[in-house]
């Protein structure tokens, strides 16, 4: 119960339970994934600088037909990564985004309002100061680049540091990589879109309306709305907006409710467990009775029926997302040539906007903003967490990567400043992560110093506090 006191998180240990094991469960993945994804990265380096660099640029130009008769998409593979593939990364941030404002880390005001204003202080500042570098330069569309912070990454740090680390600061940094995430995507639909085809847009905005009616009627079967979402994906791929953008708002239509209260699955389900048992009792043998079939499948049927398809997709699609859509998203973008060296690359404006956006914006516009609103009275300090430990935080934000990568394929043009901009975020990404590792390493003084603390009948030394989530 070690981790449970460090959060404090109130007195009813089943919200508890409730609330950390899908959160632990998620930063496991997540830290896990950012050791592929930086494998893929390297490898993606490696390649396309070696003689064989030609094969990279092929690959992902191949063409891959999708469709029947004459209603076909004949796109190359990049496409099919990065607007495809990556809609479904974009779908299950809306799910963790979803999952965050209902019981998660977002739930409440007092609890959502640290990273929130956090977030807005590292998406501004990056932003401000790559614009003012690239004010009327040919890289000034890419502000938006330096403004997210990449989870899997961060989180992946954050593992290396082990118990030295409290469980409320690492959900402090996923509350504001969700809110930048957020963030991400609307600069995405309002920045980054051309021309639009209104008719398109209201064709997905009428099939996102039908999603949420099945949603109100109960409908709950995914295939249901896997089938209206690929109509909605497809509509915003002709509208002009990013297609992406689908995936978060699908996701905001996914069923959160669950059939069966837990009190009632806990009774059901102990009436199945009884109904099993007594067929041990029975047959005495090591083959189920039909008995005990019946009963494991009502079980079954409980179990399904007492978590919501939202924390069903979210539990099934994330290791694919973390472990197969991410890398292979680094693999066919990370690819950066280094013809030109590399301090030459990191000469021009465009490279320079994204270094000192990440790497001072990041973490001055973070810490700054966290500071702001703890000294106002707008949010409280997470428990158990030092302004050492918060700057540390502020810092791996400044990992930028994935959305970054992402966005600049969107903002800039020109293979030359894309090239200019991957290497930058690349650099600052380690840079940031080795100096917030750095920060952190000291081990982390809370819970058991204060115990003693209390037992000697002196203070300790700080007054860190809370991060109530029942607030």
């Amino acid at each position: 119960m070690q981790i449970i006191n460090r959060l404090d998180f109130g007195s009813e240990q089943p919200h508890i339970d409730h609330v950390v094991r899908p959160f632990q469960r998620f930063t496991a993945q997540e830290a896990s994934a950012g050791i592929v994804l930086l494998a893929c990265t390297i490898v993606a380096l490696i390649w396309a600088n070696s003689p064989w660099s030609h094969s990279y640029h092929e690959l992902w130009d191949t063409h891959l037909k999708v469709g029947f008769a004459n209603y076909t998409l004949d796109k190359p593979l990049h496409f099919w990564i990065n607007d495809a593939l990556m809609a479904v990364f974009f779908f299950v941030v809306g799910l963790e985004i979803k999952r965050s404002i209902l019981v998660g880390e977002l739930a409440s005001p007092k609890q959502a309002a640290l990273p929130v204003v956090a977030a807005i202080g590292g998406m501004a500042i990056p932003a401000a100061l790559y614009a003012a570098l690239n004010v009327g330069g040919e890289g000034s569309s890419g502000w938006g680049i330096p403004m997210a912070t990449d989870i899997a990454f961060s989180l992946g740090v954050l593992a290396l540091l082990g118990s030295r680390i409290p469980i409320s600061l690492k959900v402090f940094l996923t509350a504001f990589a969700i809110v930048d995430d957020i963030g991400a995507v609307a600069v995405i639909a309002l920045f980054y879109t051309d021309e639009v085809a209104w008719a398109n847009v209201v064709v997905a905005v009428g099939l996102l309306g039908v999603l949420g009616l099945l949603n109100w009627l109960g409908v709950r079967h995914a295939v249901v709305y896997t089938i209206l979402g690929i109509g909605v994906w497809l509509s915003f791929l002709t509208s002009g907006i990013h297609a992406t953008v689908a995936g978060i708002l699908i996701a905001a239509t996914i069923p959160s409710s669950v059939r069966i209260d837990p009190r009632e699955f806990v009774e059901h389900g102990r009436a199945m467990l009884d109904q099993f048992e007594r067929g041990i009792r029975r047959t005495h043998g090591d083959h189920a009775t039909i008995e005990q079939s019946a009963a494991v499948e009502e079980l079954e049927r409980a179990c399904m029926d007492v978590e919501s398809p939202l924390q069903q997709l979210e539990h099934d699609l994330h290791p694919w997302v973390a472990f197969v859509v991410m890398p292979v998203f680094a693999l066919a973008n990370a690819g950066v040539a280094l013809d030109g060296g590399l301090l030459d690359a990191l000469s021009g404006r465009v490279a320079l906007g994204v270094l000192i956006g990440l790497i001072i914006g990041k973490q001055l516009g973070i810490f700054a903003f966290a500071w702001l609103a703890i000294q106002t009275g707008i949010a409280v300090k997470p428990n158990g967490v030092t302004w050492r430990q918060i700057y540390g935080i502020s810092w791996l934000g400044g990992i930028g990567f994935t959305m970054s990568i992402f966005i600049t394929g969107l903002a800039l043009d020109g293979e030359e400043l894309v090239s200019e901009s991957k290497l930058a975020i690349f650099v600052a990404s380690l840079i940031c992560g080795a100096v917030g590792w750095w920060i952190l390493r000291t081990p982390y003084r809370g819970g058991a110093e204060r115990e003693l603390a209390k037992k000697k009948d002196i203070a300790a030394p700080e007054d860190e506090g809370s991060y109530n989530c029942n607030e």
